[in-house]
């Protein structure tokens, strides 16, 4: 199965902004809602940002306000811009198709390598 390719992680003083990238397969990228996940040293994958193909968000409570994620159909791509970035942000940040059922979100698609967000003085 294809995995996503996830760039534009970096190391980043607190306050500071990002822009991840996730080039997705266009056989999922095309069917599903797209959703930023991160996991931190020692802690579970959680979803902080979702779209849908149409353009529906939604967004984790720690980052509204902060985060915002858009997609572009035409390349395949969504993107997370991440602003007033705080240590607690700090983890690799990953893409995948998902879904949301029963109260909760699920991937469902092959994980990529994710790219790395370090947020430090």
């Amino acid at each position: 199965q294809v995995q996503p390719v996830e760039s534009g992680g970096g190391l980043v003083q607190p306050g500071g902004s990002l822009r991840l990238s996730c080039a997705a397969p266009v056989s999922t990228f095309s069917r599903y809602t797209m959703g930023w996940y991160r996991q931190a040293p020692g802690k579970q994958r959680e979803l902080v940002a979702a779209i849908s193909f149409s353009g529906i968000t939604y967004y984790e409570n720690s980052v509204k306000g902060r985060f915002t994620i858009s997609r572009d159909n035409a390349k395949s791509t969504v993107y997370l811009q991440m602003s007033s970035l705080e240590p607690e942000d700090t983890a690799a940040y990953y893409c995948n198709p998902s879904t949301y059922n029963s109260g909760s979100w699920k991937s469902i698609g092959s994980w990529g390598q994710g790219t790395q967000v370090t947020v430090s003085p």
